[in-house]
């Protein structure tokens, strides 16, 4: 079996060795790219505020790297981190909190905002929330938090762009008999939205108007794995079926969905 791997470069890893370990073929074509964002005037001015803070939410492993290399950067070390409570939205990004000796308060039972929101609710009425997230995201965790009385800070702390460099390797591999994929993985909305960018030819917006029959063509034969409902939701929203979906929205899940393996 061949799978196409969608994650950023950085972090293809970890999916990329799961699905060798179980004997397939894994191509790496990443359909995201994190970059710095163009100003850490609103990171910083929170990250010196955080004594000012109760709850600190992280929604991403990519949060997490940028907020503590900021912290570095500003030479404050961990002690503003000591009293606030933190919130991360899954497994991997508890773990990358934790490896910096901090303590995870909350983790919700499903990985994504709605469950972050479920978490919280009762622990949320008049604290101060500091969001640490990409540029682009949804606004389910600021929005319904603020309707629970929380203050709600949100900064951005990184962005995702679309790689071009991955627009030729994306359509060798689709037009290659010898390459060409049986799964193509996907680990985010952004995934999903760039992927269609990268085979878009006006290299413009993003919908069904622009991927319809010609984006099928691309893809008669290769089947979509989604880790999560969100994701599914963005892929169907483009108009792109969603042939398996992770029961337990994580890489390890996503591996079980794609090898049939029981859940």
């Amino acid at each position: 079996m061949r799978v196409l791997v969608g994650r950023a470069r950085h972090q293809a890893s970890a999916l990329s060795a799961g699905l060798r370990d179980l004997g397939a073929e894994v191509l790496e074509v990443p359909f995201i790219e994190i970059r710095k964002p163009r100003s850490y005037k609103a990171l910083d001015t929170a990250l010196k505020h955080l004594p000012e803070y109760d709850w600190l939410i992280l929604t991403s492993v990519n949060g997490v790297d940028a907020l503590w290399e900021r912290l570095r950067k500003l030479r404050m070390g961990g002690r503003p981190m000591r009293h606030l409570k933190i919130a991360a939205i899954g497994p991997a990004t508890r773990q990358a909190i934790e490896q910096h000796g901090v303590k995870v308060n909350v983790v919700p039972r499903e990985y994504v905002a709605e469950s972050v929101v479920t978490s919280l609710r009762r622990k949320i009425r008049g604290k101060r929330v500091l969001l640490a997230r990409a540029k682009v995201a949804r606004d389910v965790i600021p929005r319904e938090l603020r309707k629970l009385g929380a203050q709600v800070d949100v900064v951005e702390a990184y962005e995702t762009v679309v790689p071009q460099s991955s627009r030729q390797r994306l359509r060798a591999a689709l037009a290659s008999q010898q390459r060409r994929p049986d799964w193509i993985t996907f680990t985010s909305s952004s995934t999903a939205r760039n992927f269609v960018a990268l085979l878009n030819e006006s290299r413009g917006r993003v919908d069904r108007v622009h991927t319809g029959s010609s984006l099928r063509r691309h893809l008669k034969g290769v089947k979509l794995a989604s880790i999560g409902p969100v994701t599914s939701s963005t892929l169907r929203a483009l108009g792109l079926p969603v042939d398996v979906e992770a029961a337990e929205y994580t890489i390890p899940g996503l591996i079980k969905a794609i090898s049939g393996r029981p859940r």
